[in-house]
């Protein structure tokens, strides 16, 4: 199994074994797995840490560079107990100390077409729960939806969902097509694949397929809104939580994509996954000269499957505005975590006095440029268009902590515990009570959005703020 700190247990506590469309109590029999019969074929799953898990089912596989395709459904016992392996990606030494990840702490395997479901421990037979569907971020070339720090335990037992988290292919892998037969969007395909086989599948979990929402952070939150423009968007999810998009700089994207498939012509298909890696790294190194638009190389791709032209795209959103209500917004210092990253930067920001007023400047207009500016002008276009919008803001912080309200804090307030953050550099400075208090709260706004319950406006005290859009 691949090792992920405090995250595995055997199995214990029988708590239900599942029909194809609910669930069914076996309550003599402590001793086994839970159990469910899903149209795609009998599950086992596990009990850990007071909830149900169900993890690393494939739900699309795929050759090489090919698009995604449903995995036949099984007639034999699937057992749902091994963690969904990462997408290959280079190890990142910053990221990693931000948020106190170790860097293979999962597998890696291209076969990453998997995803877990997390359920309640008690939940009754004649429950249909909201369905959370996680997709995480990353900048579309690191992550996966199993590491510890994105452990939706928390969120599953206070607010009685069900949460789904997604691994997908990233990278070269995923998001980088060219002329000559790799497809591009091949993540994004994947994550339709996926929420195809939750549409079909989640009933038998005791989720309700109606009420499915999709949730994701930076590249996440990015690939939620793009998900929204595809053809099948409104039949898969009802609702979308789009957290820290770098939506500022998903558009205009042609002349780096091409300059980048052009350092990523030498990748074959019977090269080594390292190999591949390599020549990823040269392709982001090409597409260093293009500025902002640097800063996340790998991405959508518009007028490649499966999503409109450049120039369609806003029609096509505000097609889909009426049937997916959306949660968008950003953190207060979005642009925090990279500022001290650019050398240049980093001296001027350290003059005294006069560096800390650079710095605040620079953060709020950088933070501008990418987040805040482009989901304000996503939700008053989703809202104008005729669809139920509401913005925030998080502000949350670790008192004294450099990295402030910076891009990512988000995280700890809706995933993991004290012994998966307590590495993390993004929280030094905060007692876990404090973490934990916050958390509570941003988790029930997340939950009440997820069942249709999100009031017009709310404030938790030096955490957050939203609003419905008029």
């Amino acid at each position: 199994m691949p090792a992920v700190s405090g995250s595995v247990s055997a199995p214990v506590d029988i708590v239900g074994e599942v029909s194809d469309v609910s669930l069914e109590p076996h309550r003599n029999a402590a001793s086994e797995p839970p159990r469910f019969a899903p149209p795609a074929g009998p599950i086992v799953g596990r009990v850990d840490r007071g909830v149900i898990r169900a993890t690393g089912i494939p739900y699309a596989r795929a050759s090489r560079f090919g698009p995604p395709a449903p995995v036949p459904d099984h007639d034999g016992v699937f057992e749902a107990t091994e963690w969904s392996p990462a997408c290959p990606q280079e190890p990142n030494p910053f990221l990693e100390d931000v948020l106190g990840t170790g860097f293979g702490e999962l597998e890696g395997s291209e076969d990453c077409q998997n995803l877990s479901i997390t359920l309640p421990l008690d939940i009754r037979p004649d429950e249909r729960l909201p369905v959370m569907v996680w997709i995480h971020g990353g900048s579309y070339v690191q992550g996966a939806g199993d590491v510890a720090i994105m452990d939706p335990r928390f969120l599953v037992i206070e607010q009685r969902v069900i949460v789904v988290s997604v691994t997908y292919r990233l990278g070269l892998f995923g998001y980088l097509g060219d002329a000559k037969g790799r497809p591009a969007n091949l993540g994004l395909l994947d994550q339709v694949e996926a929420f195809r086989w939750v549409r079909r599948n989640i009933a038998a979990f005791g989720g309700d397929p109606d009420r499915v929402t999709a949730f994701g952070q930076s590249a996440g939150g990015d690939a939620v809104a793009h998900l929204m423009a595809t053809p099948d968007a409104s039949s898969l999810f009802s609702r979308a939580i789009i957290q820290s998009a770098p939506l500022g700089i998903s558009r205009k994207r042609d002349r780096m994509n091409a300059a980048m498939s052009r350092a990523a012509e030498v990748v074959t298909g019977d090269m080594s996954w390292e190999e591949i890696l390599e020549v990823q790294a040269a392709a982001e190194k090409s597409a260093s000269r293009f500025g902002l638009l640097g800063g996340m190389p790998f991405g959508t791709q518009y007028g490649h499957t499966p999503l409109p032209d450049e120039k369609d795209v806003d029609e096509v959103w505000s097609a889909v505005a009426p049937r997916i209500d959306i949660l968008i917004g950003h953190t207060s210092e979005e642009a925090r975590l990279f500022a001290h990253r650019v050398p240049a930067l980093d001296r001027m920001f350290r003059i005294p006095v006069l560096g800390r007023g650079l710095e605040a400047a620079m953060v709020a207009i950088a933070t501008r440029a990418v987040y805040s500016w482009s989901n304000a002008r996503f939700a008053k276009r989703h809202a104008r268009a005729g669809g139920r919008a509401h913005s925030y803001v998080l502000s949350w912080s670790a008192p004294g902590n450099p990295y402030g309200s910076a891009h990512t804090i988000d995280l700890p307030m809706l995933f993991g515990d004290e012994a998966t953050w307590k590495p993390a550099s993004l929280l030094k400075g905060a007692s876990w009570d404090d973490i934990r208090t916050s958390g509570e709260q941003v988790r029930r706004v997340w939950a009440d959005f997820a069942r249709g319950e999100l009031g017009e406006s709310g404030r938790i005290p030096n955490t957050l703020t939203y609003r419905r859009l008029p």
